[in-house]
């Protein structure tokens, strides 16, 4: 996988557009950090390349609120004790 700059980005778009279908990804950092990835998609397949990276991040929003639950302690809760608290914050919403 090749990583490129911000910068770089800039400067040599022709570049990255001409060899990203044989790079297939690429990692645009900034400042050294990543902050998006480009990646390759064809027309016929673009809709389901646009499925599939909707459903990895789904499946990955999922997964970090399961670690963070499990951090906090919060996967421990019972489904009675939710239930208590879903009754009280509609108890406090209603009129």
């Amino acid at each position: 996988m090749k990583f490129l700059s911000v910068q770089d980005l800039r400067r040599r778009s022709s570049d990255v557009w001409r060899d990203l279908p044989r790079e297939k990804e690429m990692v645009v950092m900034d400042n050294g950090r990543p902050v998006a990835i480009l990646t390759s998609v064809s027309e016929s397949g673009f809709e389901g390349s646009l499925r599939a990276i909707r459903q990895a991040r789904a499946i990955q929003a999922v997964a970090d609120l399961q670690r963070e639950s499990v951090a906090k302690g919060t996967d421990k809760t019972t489904l009675d004790e939710i239930n208590v608290e879903i009754r009280a914050v509609r108890r406090k919403r209603s009129p």
